[in-house]
């Protein structure tokens, strides 16, 4: 796992706990938790393939 990642991941929380906060006290709820949601998306599209080399690691440990 890169330490790329990790920034990435980091930098979208920052932006999107931003942007909800922005959205909340604006009185647009429904934006806000649609922001928080595409980017809980998008943090998964990027964890997705390391969680699945994960469970192949360990289904091949165990089949030893």
């Amino acid at each position: 796992m890169n330490i790329s990642l990790l920034f990435k991941i980091a930098a979208v929380g920052i932006l999107v706990s931003i942007l909800s906060q922005v959205l909340k006290h604006s009185g647009r709820e429904e934006q806000a938790f649609l922001t928080s949601l595409a980017g809980l998306l998008l943090v998964l599209f990027w964890i997705v393939p390391y969680i699945y080399d994960l469970f192949t690691q360990i289904q091949e440990l165990f089949s030893l």
